[in-house]
């Protein structure tokens, strides 16, 4: 067990514990960015949300950690290995903890995407594929601790391979592709510099996290991380039967998403909110719809109006048009109400 403060017993932050689960049922969201000041549990509850999910099984010796039950996604080691036994019960299997992978800030292109192996390059003339970071947090979740102050490139980088969840890498002789399904979540205070736009729009969701402001809460925060401190393997292990039911239940809505319908209404609620809000382009629309799917399958209920407004909030505030000089607004509904007083 990682030995982290336990998600179920952080206080307030809702919607960003929600994005969190969101995001981590449906890696198609692409990803999450948390903003927010100093001290707000950014990072704590990135690394609690990790340590809550149920392991998973992997295909033995593969760097990948390819899924054995989805051979359609495997890379091309497995696919050339056991591509004839397809999911079957020869294939070697292994059970894994579901990666947690960090990117730190000075991370290289290298070192995130692979590379050439120089020392069996040399040794052997080989030419090996090192892989990389994204190869690691395949199945998992990929985390970046300020985000704002990583170069633009490479925040481009994992923006894409979150898109397509797959990795592809062409150089010194070396052409690999392979599988990079990752849920990436990002973290940042924006007193220390923003995201280009083009990048922002490219995160799935957004959420603005602030320290609490009602004196009960506050003390409650404090309490809980004191009796943490006092004794977290006592304190962990008190949480351990809601952390693994919470798990459970994060897996078993990920199960569900497939099935939820899309209805006519919720379809055209998605693009009314987008509209109504300014939205350029049409991933804004397409994040709403996939959000509010996702939100159906994590409440186990049909698809409705209110769950569309609710996946509006965490998937538009990045993506509503602003002024020069204007702060990102992560008032959804305040600014639909100003949109239909301003309406003739």
């Amino acid at each position: 067990m990682r030995d982290n403060f336990p998600f179920l017993a952080l206080v307030g932050q809702e919607k960003m514990k929600t994005a969190l689960v969101l995001a981590v049922i449906n890696p198609a969201l692409g990803g999450v960015l948390i903003r927010g000041e100093k001290g707000t549990a950014k990072s704590t509850a990135v690394r609690a949300m990790a340590a809550l999910l149920p392991g998973q099984k992997a295909v033995e010796g593969c760097p990948y950690g390819c899924d054995p039950y989805s051979p359609e996604k495997w890379c091309s080691g497995c696919q050339e290995l056991y591509g004839s036994k397809g999911a079957s019960k020869d294939l070697p299997v292994r059970n894994r903890v579901r990666p947690l992978v960090e990117l730190p800030i000075g991370a290289t292109e290298d070192r995130l995407l692979g590379s050439l192996n120089l020392e069996k390059a040399m040794v052997s003339g080989e030419s090996v594929f090192e892989p990389g970071l994204l190869a690691l947090a395949n199945r998992g979740i990929l985390y970046v601790d300020e985000v704002n102050l990583l170069d633009d490139f490479l925040v481009d980088v994992l923006l894409d391979a979150a898109a397509m969840g797959r990795n592809f890498v062409e150089r010194e002789g070396v052409s690999v592709t392979h599988p990079a399904l990752f849920t990436l979540i990002g973290t940042m205070n924006p007193e220390e510099g923003e995201l280009r736009p083009q990048l922002l729009d490219r995160f799935g969701l957004c959420v603005e996290v602030k320290g609490l402001s009602d004196p009960v809460l506050r003390a409650e925060v404090i309490k809980e991380r004191l009796d943490y401190e006092r004794d977290p393997e006592t304190y962990v292990k008190g949480f351990a039967d809601r952390d693994r039911e919470f798990g459970l239940r994060i897996e078993k809505a990920a199960q569900r998403l497939p099935g939820v319908e899309l209805t006519d209404e919720a379809l055209s609620d998605a693009v009314d909110v987008s509209l109504r809000l300014g939205v350029d382009g049409h991933r804004g629309d397409l994040t709403v719809v996939k959000t509010a799917l996702t939100l159906a399958a994590w409440e186990d209920k049909p698809l409705d109006r209110e769950m569309v407004m609710n996946a509006a909030e965490l998937a538009l505030p990045h993506r509503m048009r602003r002024k020069p000089f204007q702060d990102v607004d992560f008032n959804v509904r305040k600014r639909l109400e100003e949109e239909s007083e301003i309406r003739p």
